[in-house]
């Protein structure tokens, strides 16, 4: 990571060996990476010190399945094509599809706070956490929340160790309220002279699609779920042509040496993409308002976006933080 190789590996196989394995390192004063598919390894600042890998891969059991209840419990190192191959023998589906797929662990999910398409329906992953295990660097596991999805009690701690990249804590399991697959699902695509207007009519259809993605190419990609008879009216209403369901996986494939994740309320999308260079390589959720650039990405373009984001920010919030959503 950064040019910087570990000292050492570690490769334990429960959540007690984890939390050993972080209590001597953070006795010896060593610095722990935290590493589950290293599919999202380039996230946050560059590092200073890299005297150990912590690999969670070996933390990968199904812990506990309720079908009536639709929940499940996992390790953090189950991958979410596992997570969702158990899952989808009793017909349900944990609703998260993040980008550079497959091969992300739940815990790396997580803690990048990643999400995909689908969270235009769903939310983004800790909508739907419900408990988490955590190894703190003193070697003790805690937990918050719990394995069933009516938990009220104490504070709501699962979202302090999403998204921090592991600064507060390693997550080694984690409890989730699950989905039922659909009954039918159909994708369809469309490219326009006028993407943005055709988005804006996708999502204003009475049954709204699950997903809707804008690529910088004028590409329109819909996926609905729902019933036969309600998918069949949709696909009259919109009128754009069928595609196979397998361009979210090749969509999902989608990464870059060099990515920037933009953040903002979905109104304001398209003037902050449409200041972006002519060359700009990117992909957004417009109903969302997130997007992703990749591509040779140069510092003064990068610049001249947070700029504009920022001040999007400072008109909407009336701040004048020169912190922004880039």
């Amino acid at each position: 990571m950064d040019g910087l190789e570990p000292g050492r590996v570690e490769r334990p196989e429960s959540a007690e060996q984890l939390a050993e394995a972080l209590r001597a390192a953070s006795e010896r004063g060593e610095a722990v990476v935290p590493v589950g598919g290293a599919r999202a390894l380039g996230l946050g600042a560059p590092l200073e010190r890299f005297d150990a890998a912590v690999e969670t891969r070996g933390l990968n059991r199904i812990l506990e399945q309720s079908q009536a209840d639709m929940t499940v419990s996992v390790e953090a190192g189950a991958t979410l094509e596992e997570v969702n191959q158990e899952l989808g023998l009793v017909g349900q589906v944990l609703p998260v599809d993040p980008f550079n797929s497959p091969g992300h662990t739940v815990g790396g999910i997580l803690a990048a706070g990643l999400s995909g398409p689908l969270r235009l329906r769903f939310g983004s992953l800790r909508d739907f956490v419900i408990g988490l295990r955590v190894a703190l660097p003193d070697g003790r596991l805690v937990s918050s929340g719990g394995r069933v999805v009516k938990n009220v009690s104490g504070y709501d701690l699962n979202k302090l160790h999403q998204g921090a990249l592991g600064a507060l804590g390693v997550i080694v399991a984690a409890s989730f309220k699950v989905f039922p697959k659909p009954l039918v699902e159909v994708t369809l695509q469309t490219r326009s002279d006028s993407p943005w207007n055709e988005a804006e009519r996708a999502l204003a259809l009475s049954q709204r699609p699950v997903a809707l993605e804008l690529t910088s190419e004028g590409r329109l990609l819909a996926r609905f779920w729902g019933t036969r008879d309600g998918i069949a009216r949709t696909r009259g209403e919109l009128g754009w042509e069928e595609a196979s369901p397998e361009v979210w996986t090749e969509h999902a494939a989608r990464s870059g040496e060099a990515w920037a994740r933009i953040s903002v309320p979905p109104t304001h999308l398209r003037q902050v993409l449409s200041s972006l260079p002519g060359h700009a390589t990117w992909w957004a959720s417009p109903g969302v308002g997130v997007a992703h650039w990749v591509g040779d990405l140069e510092p003064p373009d990068i610049a001249a976006a947070h700029r504009l984001l920022c001040s999007v920010v400072a008109v909407l919030f009336g701040s004048n933080s020169a912190s922004g959503p880039l």
